[in-house]
């Protein structure tokens, strides 16, 4: 006997936009940090401070590509 397939909880697509929107907000945020700290510091103390920002974004951008990838697959529901 098949057991019904378990649908992981939804996503509110207000929140999935949300966070796209500080995905690219972080990034800019990276760039802009790199380009003005270069300006009056070392190129290799500026993108020590820019790299934070760059990671959480690369974080960020897993997370939404895995959400993405499981609501197209029909596991994940997008509310």
């Amino acid at each position: 006997m098949k057991r019904p397939r378990r649908r992981l909880s939804g996503v509110r697509r207000n929140t999935f936009v949300s966070r796209a929107l500080l995905l690219f907000a972080l990034v800019a945020a990276s760039f802009v940090v790199l380009g003005f700290s270069r300006l009056v510091l070392p190129y290799r103390v500026a993108r020590l401070l820019a790299a934070p920002l760059l990671f959480a974004g690369a974080g960020l951008a897993v997370v939404l590509l895995a959400q993405a990838t499981l609501a197209a697959l029909g596991v994940l529901s997008i509310e």
